[in-house]
């Protein structure tokens, strides 16, 4: 006996003579869903920026960035530095004002003279630099001066400058602690008879609360966060915010990316406390101060190029992170250093040929499970990303076949039918493996507790990335 024919549009109890046809669009789509890659940017922004705060907005360019969120906000150099890591990016940034119990960070800039010839000096900010020529006979006072002017005409720097009796004061423009992690160094070309003294940025505190960004973004989906902020509590916040956007209920999945540059053991200890599947933390070492970029410019690099990788099972290993800065060679990493940092759930950048700053593995904060037993499900950012993917290529492919299904004794196999098939095309593409070996894992059963109810097991072999090659090589003589 075949199949009953079902009709959406063209009733049963037509007696009208004529020939009738509906269009059937449940069929038409038989491939995988795309994986573009959205990213969502968070961060803070200043009273000049035009946006109004927490509010969702599309950014396409750094003058865009600039306008919304303040010139040499935090906004603004994060959207900077993810354009420039990927200048295709589906970029969304929502901002916050400062805390207002914020206090911004401040540096000191300590010049003496007078020049007993010509020269220049170089004060770094960060990865930007302030560039002043220096005449025979200038006076402390004149040089710091001059800074002070050429530092008004950088609207991108993150900082205000101001002078008196040759020191110049830097303050962050925006409040809170990202502002203690902006690296100040200079440089002397020539100027002899005048000397630098820097104090190193401190004092910023209290950042705004992020879970009033992450609130008003909550019905969106993002595939990748970035924050600035590299604290404890706002990463949780962070975790919490992406386990439950990602849930089985919400299935809105996304990770978040954070960025941390200063000691080894403040970025390994950090990611212990995170502990998360979703949350990757980028680490590169800077000791020097000079031409240092700052975590949310490394972190927003980092969700930049992930972006651009839409297969969720690829390996990221290797891909440049344009626009960061490389550490001088006595920060870069050892291969010692890169170890213990996979080991406890950080991922490693490292300078590779040209000068570019690459990833050498990207990884999750996730080491161990609730028990705090060593656990390495987690262990590759790929691997909840795959998942992520496998799950959206089912439930599309469900969606689509039965929006308006009874629920028969012939429904669990035509179910199955279809799931099948989407793990096979899954297969094709190298994003899980071994199906046919797993199919009798594959179970759609009618549920025993609700009658309207179909519940199914869908084993999920995923592809692994290519890692670690070893060979030997033996010698014949």
């Amino acid at each position: 006996m075949s199949d009953t024919i079902q009709f959406d549009s063209i009733p049963e109890s037509i007696r009208k003579p004529g020939k009738y046809f509906e269009f059937n669009t449940k069929l038409a789509v038989r491939t995988l869903p795309a994986n573009k890659q959205k990213v969502l940017i968070v961060g803070q922004k200043t009273a000049s920026g035009t946006v109004s705060p927490n509010v969702p907005t599309r950014v396409y360019s750094d003058k865009d960035a600039e306008k919304y969120f303040g010139a040499g906000s935090i906004c603004h150099l994060m959207a900077t530095a993810a354009i420039k890591a990927n200048a295709y990016l589906d970029l969304t940034v929502a901002a916050q004002d400062d805390a207002g119990a914020g206090v911004a960070a401040s540096s000191t800039v300590t010049v003496t003279g007078p020049a007993t010839g010509s020269g220049a000096v170089t004060v770094f900010i960060g990865a930007q630099k302030i560039e002043v020529a220096v005449a025979n006979a200038d006076t402390a006072a004149s040089i710091a001066s001059a800074i002070v002017t050429q530092a008004g005409k950088q609207p991108s720097l993150p900082v205000t400058a101001s002078s008196a009796a040759g020191v110049v004061t830097l303050t962050v423009k925006n409040k809170g602690l990202c502002g203690n992690q902006i690296g100040v160094g200079y440089q002397l070309t020539n100027a002899p008879g005048v000397a630098i003294v820097i104090v190193g940025m401190s004092g910023g505190a209290i950042d705004p609360a992020l879970d009033a960004a992450l609130s008003a973004v909550f019905a969106g989906h993002y595939d990748i966060v970035i924050t600035p902020y590299n604290n404890q509590t706002d990463l949780l916040a962070l975790k919490n915010h992406l386990d439950a956007v990602s849930g089985p209920l919400e299935q809105r999945p996304g990770i978040g990316v954070y960025g941390v540059n200063g000691a080894m053991s403040d970025a390994t200890t950090l990611a212990g406390q995170v502990n998360a599947g979703r949350i990757l933390p980028a680490y590169l070492r800077y000791t020097s101060t000079r031409n240092k970029s700052m975590p949310c410019e490394i972190a927003s690099a980092v969700g930049a190029v992930m972006a651009l990788e839409e297969d969720p099972a690829r390996p990221l290993n290797t891909l440049e992170l344009k626009g960061i800065t490389p550490p001088d060679v006595e920060d870069r990493l050892s291969r010692t250093e890169q170890e213990s940092l996979l080991w406890n759930g950080v991922t490693p950048l490292e300078v590779g040929s040209g000068e570019t700053v690459i990833i050498v593995r990207a990884i999750s904060s996730y080491t161990k499970d609730a028990a705090g037993i060593d656990d390495i499900a987690f262990l590759d950012i790929t691997t909840i990303r795959t998942l992520d993917y496998v799950r959206k290529a089912c439930r599309d492919r469900i969606a689509l076949r039965f929006p308006r299904e009874k629920l028969s004794t012939k429904t669990p196999a035509k179910v199955k039918a279809e799931l099948l098939d989407v793990l096979l095309q899954l297969e094709q593409l190298e994003i899980v493996e071994n199906v046919r070996a797993n199919k009798d894992g594959l179970i759609v059963t009618k549920s025993l507790q609700d009658p309207n109810r179909l519940d199914a097991k869908i084993p999920a072999d995923i592809v692994n990335g290519l890692h670690v090659f070893a060979g030997r090589i033996d010698l014949l003589l």
